[in-house]
């Protein structure tokens, strides 16, 4: 049996971390669903940029809507509405198969508003009506300021997908704010049942302190949050707030290990797919990692619920003089900046001359990506 199927058997759902035209033209990823046991997929800003700045595929529709006068903001949603509606689709029946539990794809808010508590809010809104598909997440980041977004949305009846969090006290948070949403429903006499997942970033704190521990600490650090955030999750799945929601109809908000592609060239191409397998829960690999787990991976042993050896591994970090609380601040700061960024790339907005495909270095409106 296939690793990725043996993954789906055991209840955690494979995401694809991509989307592309040309994935959804070519029937590419109707194979990933068929060959690798694909639920799903999740996107950001960061993907749909690589995705434009790669593809003739997006030529026409840039030019048509460049000539309407969009701003490059809104030329970069109009893009990325269009193609997840189309993933949605695709998605569709493992959504009704499972009762809305699986067969999810997602849309970011604009990076831009991260930071901004109200705006987020409209945005979501704003986002899930214009797509009007039923399995579509919206994404809001869990900053300070999206986590009273990500109630209100919850409580307006719009899918969240809870993004760029890193420690369990973030996750919490944003548990929280999903918790509270769902109760205020409750209380109005509203249907209690709205999609959200919560995605906890593993990769990135690797990356983060490579060359600042001892060897024997390399690659274990985002292991050791996604076990600490786990007990913490399955114990809020076991509490009596959770199983009063859940008695009113109410479904859980599943846990989602994103950022699991390999970044260490010295590791196994698989290394945390392997270690976070845990039935209900989500894993959003990119398209590399996808391949190697269906090629030659193994799934290693069940995540334990109580954290297992993880307080022990992050006390030997504390003594390495890593702060993980500081960290997890700045890794999720550094997070949106980084998609803010991407909408300031010029896609043209109101002057997008006419394209010229080059390959990878093609000129996307006049300006090389």
């Amino acid at each position: 049996m296939k690793a990725t199927k043996a993954l789906h058997d055991l209840g955690q759902s494979i995401w694809l971390d991509n989307i592309t035209r040309d994935m959804l033209n070519s029937g590419a990823l109707q194979r990933y669903m068929d060959a690798w046991s694909v639920t799903g997929l999740t996107s950001n800003p960061t993907i749909f940029d690589h995705a434009i700045s790669n593809s003739a595929a997006y030529d026409t529709a840039i030019r048509e809507k460049a000539a309407k006068n969009k701003s490059a903001e809104a030329l970069f949603f109009d893009l990325a509405v269009e193609d997840l509606s189309r993933a949605a689709t695709l998605f569709r029946p493992v959504h009704y198969q499972t009762d809305g539990v699986d067969g999810w794809v997602s849309l970011e808010v604009s990076p831009l508003l991260a930071f901004d508590t109200a705006a987020s809010l409209a945005a979501a809104r704003d986002l899930h009506a214009r797509a009007g598909q039923s399995n579509l997440f919206i994404k809001i980041p869990g900053t300070r300021q999206g986590i009273p977004a990500i109630e209100e949305a919850i409580f307006a009846g719009v899918p969240v997908k809870v993004t760029l969090l890193f420690s369990r006290e973030q996750y919490l948070a944003a548990a929280e704010a999903f918790l509270r949403g769902i109760e205020r429903r409750i209380e109005r006499g509203l249907n209690p049942t709205v999609g959200s997942v919560a995605s906890i970033f593993i990769s990135r704190w690797d990356v983060a302190v490579t060359g600042k521990v001892p060897v024997a600490l390399r690659d274990r650090l985002g292991i050791a949050i996604a076990k600490r955030t786990y007990k913490a999750y399955s114990e809020l799945l076991a509490s009596p707030r959770w199983q009063r929601i859940l008695n009113f109809g109410a479904r859980p908000q599943r846990l989602l290990w994103a950022s699991t592609g390999t970044k260490d060239p010295k590791a196994s191409d698989v290394l945390y797919v392997k270690a976070l397998a845990a039935p209900f829960t989500v894993n959003t690999m990119p398209d590399g990692t996808l391949k190697a787990l269906g090629d030659h991976g193994e799934i290693g042993p069940i995540m334990p619920a109580d954290g297992g050896d993880c307080e022990e591994v992050l006390s030997q970090f504390a003594h390495a003089g890593i702060d993980v609380d500081a960290l997890a601040a700045q890794l999720q700061d550094e997070g949106a900046k980084s998609f803010v960024k991407v909408l300031e790339r010029p896609y043209g907005g109101h002057r997008i001359e006419e394209r010229r495909p080059r390959g990878r270095d093609r000129e996307l409106g006049g300006v090389s990506p």
